[in-house]
C-alpha cells in the first residue's frame, strides 16, 4: 500500500509541476515527491522537517489549520508565516473520503501557480488517496479490535478464540517475531495510526486502572501509594487480563492471562494504556522496538506532565509517560504473558523513574517479582507505622540504606547526613518496625515492603 501512496503523490507532483508531500490528518508524513530541482527554496524548513522527522511542529499545524483545511473540500492557498517557520506560500489539497478529512497533500505555491483545471485533476487523485486511507483505517481498526480482545479476554476458550481472530487479521505477520510494548499512561481512549511508529503491526488502547496514591517519602526517590483499583467508566471487567493487571492470578487459568498493571494516572475517572505489537527481525536486535517506544512516547506527550508540572498530585513519581517492553516472541499465542511483562515493566518504570522512560522487561531486576505480588493490606504490619506521613524521612532513610547494601558511609553520603544521624534514624526505624536491621530476613522484608509501596 505504501507504493500506492507514492505513485499517487508522484502523479500529483507531475500534474502540478512541483514536489508534493502527503501527510495524514495528524500531520504525520506518509509519502513525498522527489525534489530534483536546482532551486533550493523548494526545500523550505517545513518540508525538510516533515521529511526528516515525519511530522510538523504544533506552530505549523496551528497556522495551517487556521485556514480551515479540516473543513475544506477543495484546494486551499495558505500564505507564508515566518514566525511559525513557514517561509513559502503553500497549496493544500484536502484528502477526504465520504466527507471525512483523512489527510492533506501539500505543495509550495508560486506565481502564477497551477491552473484551475490542473488543480481539479489533482483533487481527483486526492480522492483516490482518500479511498486508500479509508481502507487503511478500517484495517487498523480491525487489528486494534482483535488485539484488544486478546489482551482483555478471560482465560480458556475466549482467549483462544481471540488469538485465532488476531492471527487471521495479521495474516503473514502473525507468525513473525514481535515485541509487545505497553505505553502508560496513554492520553485518552483513542488509538493512534500504526504509522505513528515504524514497524508497528497493531495498536490498541486498554484499561489502565486509575489509582490514588501517596508518597511515603517525598523529596526522595518517591514511592507510590497503597493499592490500585479500577474506577470510573471503562474499568475492566473482573477476571479479565486488564482487570488482573499488577496482581497475582485469582483462579484457574488466570496465571496465563495475568497482566501487570497500573501506574499512577491522572486523578479521577478511568485511565488508559496503549499496547503496540512491533515487528522484529531478530531477538538479538531490539532496535525497532526501542525506536517505536520512543516514537509512541513522544506521541503520548513524552515527559510532559499529565495534569500539571512536576508530579501527579498525590503520586510518587514523575507524571511523564513510560514504555515497558516485553521479551521478543514468535507468533501471537503467548501475548497474555508478553503483555504481563510489558505492563509490569511500565509499572516498574512509573514507580522507579531510573528504570525508564523505556524499560525492557529484562532490565527491571527485582521488580519482575515485585510487580507480580498479590494486592495486600495497605502495608505489611511491620512497616505500617514507618510508612505513615509523619515518618517519611525515616522511610526514605531506610530505603536508601538498603539500596546501598547496608553500607553506612555510602548511605550517609547519599542522604547528605552525618553517620551518627544515620545511626539514630536507623535505630528509630527498628523501634517503629520491630525489625532487626542486622538480620538478613528482616532487611529483606523491609526492603520489599518499601519497594512494594511504590507499586
Amino acid at each position: 500500500m505504501k507504493a500506492d501512496y507514492q505513485d499517487l503523490v508522484d502523479e500529483i507532483s507531475a500534474l502540478l509541476g512541483a514536489p508534493a508531500t502527503l501527510e495524514n490528518r495528524d500531520f504525520g508524513l506518509i509519502a513525498f515527491g522527489a525534489h530534483d530541482s536546482d532551486d533550493d527554496t523548494a526545500m523550505d524548513p517545513v518540508r525538510t522537517r516533515s521529511i526528516l522527522t515525519r511530522k510538523s511542529t504544533p506552530a505549523v499545524r496551528a497556522w495551517f489549520e487556521g485556514f480551515g483545511i479540516t473543513r475544506a473540500t477543495g484546494p486551499v492557498r495558505i500564505p507564508a508565516a515566518p514566525d511559525a517557520g513557514v517561509l513559502r506560500d503553500r497549496i493544500c489539497l484536502p484528502v477526504r473520503h465520504r466527507g471525512v478529512v483523512l489527510g492533506y497533500v501539500w505543495l509550495l505555491d508560486a506565481d502564477p501557480g497551477p491552473s484551475a483545471g490542473r488543480l481539479t485533476a489533482a483533487m481527483e487523485v486526492a480522492e483516490r488517496i482518500g479511498a486508500l486511507l479509508a481502507d487503511e483505517e478500517r484495517a487498523d481498526a480491525d487489528l486494534s479490535r482483535e488485539l484488544r480482545a486478546v489482551l482483555t479476554a478471560e482465560g480458556g476458550w475466549p482467549y483462544d478464540m481471540a488469538v485465532a481472530a488476531l492471527r487471521t487479521a495479521l495474516g503473514r505477520d502473525a507468525e513473525g517475531l514481535h515485541a509487545l510494548l505497553c505505553v502508560a499512561p496513554w492520553p485518552g481512549p483513542g488509538t493512534p495510526s500504526v504509522r505513528t511508529a515504524p514497524g508497528v503491526a497493531a495498536l490498541c488502547t486498554v484499561p489502565w486502572p486509575a489509582r490514588t496514591a501517596r508518597d511515603p517519602h517525598p523529596g526522595g526517590t518517591g514511592a507510590g501509594g497503597a493499592g490500585a483499583g479500577a474506577g470510573g467508566p471503562g474499568a475492566p471487567r473482573a477476571g479479565t487480563a486488564a482487570a488482573t493487571a499488577g496482581r497475582a492470578p485469582a483462579g484457574p487459568g488466570a496465571a496465563d492471562r495475568g497482566l501487570a498493571g497500573p501506574g499512577a494516572a491522572p486523578p479521577g475517572g478511568a485511565a488508559h494504556g496503549l499496547a503496540a505489537l512491533v515487528r522484529l527481525r531478530s531477538a538479538e536486535a531490539p532496535a525497532p522496538a526501542l525506536t517505536a517506544a520512543t516514537r509512541l512516547r513522544d506521541a503520548a506527550g513524552g515527559g510532559a506532565p499529565a495534569g500539571g508540572a512536576g508530579t501527579v498530585p498525590g503520586a510518587g513519581h514523575p507524571a511523564g509517560t513510560v514504555v515497558g517492553v516485553a521479551d521478543p516472541r514468535r507468533g501471537v499465542g503467548d501475548l497474555a504473558q508478553a503483555w504481563r511483562e510489558a505492563a509490569s515493566a511500565a509499572r516498574a518504570a512509573l514507580a522507579q523513574p531510573r528504570l525508564g522512560p523505556v524499560a525492557p522487561w529484562a532490565s527491571i531486576g527485582p521488580y519482575r517479582l515485585l510487580t507480580a505480588l498479590p494486592p495486600a493490606p495497605p502495608h505489611d504490619r511491620a512497616v505500617r507505622a514507618l510508612l505513615a506521613p509523619a515518618h517519611t524521612e525515616l522511610a526514605r532513610t531506610a530505603e536508601v540504606f538498603l539500596d546501598n547494601a547496608g553500607q553506612a558511609g555510602r548511605t550517609a553520603a547519599a542522604l547528605g547526613i552525618h553517620r551518627q544521624t544515620l545511626y539514630y534514624r536507623l535505630s528509630r526505624v527498628e523501634n517503629l518496625t520491630g525489625l532487626d536491621l542486622d538480620e538478613g530476613e528482616d532487611r529483606l522484608l523491609l526492603h520489599m515492603a518499601l519497594k512494594t509501596a511504590r507499586m
